[in-house]
């Protein structure tokens, strides 16, 4: 049933969009990696599956979202972590956690939410939690285009998406005591690396590169 699903989410990947997904192959075959990346909520999350593939792939999902029978299936073939937002879901960082240590891919968008026009919006902190407890090296995947998947569908018009792969990084907070605020900057620092592989159009929240900073972040 998981390959079934994989190659029928090619089909229509195929079918209803352009990717040249080549770029993808850039990234490391096997060990322990968080991805992150921006968020419309549209395409990308089948296609990074889809392409990402055979590397073993997991995310978070909100809890809420497994009361759908299909995207309960789905999300169990998938091994998605179901996650209670708005309070601090200690259950499932620690399985994240443990999902990463045995090789999975997770992937994680650090806005928290979809941000529907294709414009980044600022970053939750929740990406720092799982980066810092895993210790795991984190990889920047800026994709564009997708926010117009449904639009183009209904006029039955393939959607041209675009994917950028930028360079592994891990945090290093050594020595330092990790405070709320600090948090915040270290997933801003984040989302600059995603900003920096988009258009300009589409950076949002985080326009000004000039405003980036690595305090926080080991290439």
């Amino acid at each position: 049933m998981y390959w079934l699903t994989v190659f029928l989410i090619k089909i229509w990947i195929r079918l209803t969009c352009n990717v040249d997904a080549t770029v993808l192959k850039k990234i490391q075959s096997h060990g322990p990696l968080i991805v992150i990346t921006n968020h419309t909520g549209q395409i990308e999350v089948p296609i990074l599956f889809a392409y990402l593939q055979p590397r073993k792939i997991t995310g978070w999902a909100k809890a809420e979202a497994f009361d759908n029978l299909f995207l309960k299936v789905i999300f169990w073939l998938w091994n998605i972590i179901p996650v209670r937002r708005g309070e601090a879901d200690i259950k499932s960082l620690k399985v994240a956690v443990k999902m990463i240590k045995d090789g999975y891919i997770f992937g994680i968008a650090p806005e928290g939410t979809r941000n529907k026009t294709g414009k980044l919006l600022r970053a939750m902190p929740g990406t720092v939690l799982l980066a810092l407890h895993s210790g795991a090296p984190i990889l920047s995947i800026a994709h564009w285009g997708g926010e117009n998947y449904l639009k183009n569908l209904k006029r039955f018009k393939r959607t041209d998406f675009y994917i950028r792969v930028g360079e592994p990084f891990k945090l290093n907070v050594e020595g330092v005591k990790v405070t709320g605020e600090m948090r915040q900057q270290i997933a801003d620092e984040m989302m600059y690396e995603i900003a920096k592989l988009l258009p300009e159009e589409y950076r949002g929240e985080y326009n000004d590169l000039s405003k980036a900073t690595q305090q926080f972040l080991i290439k």
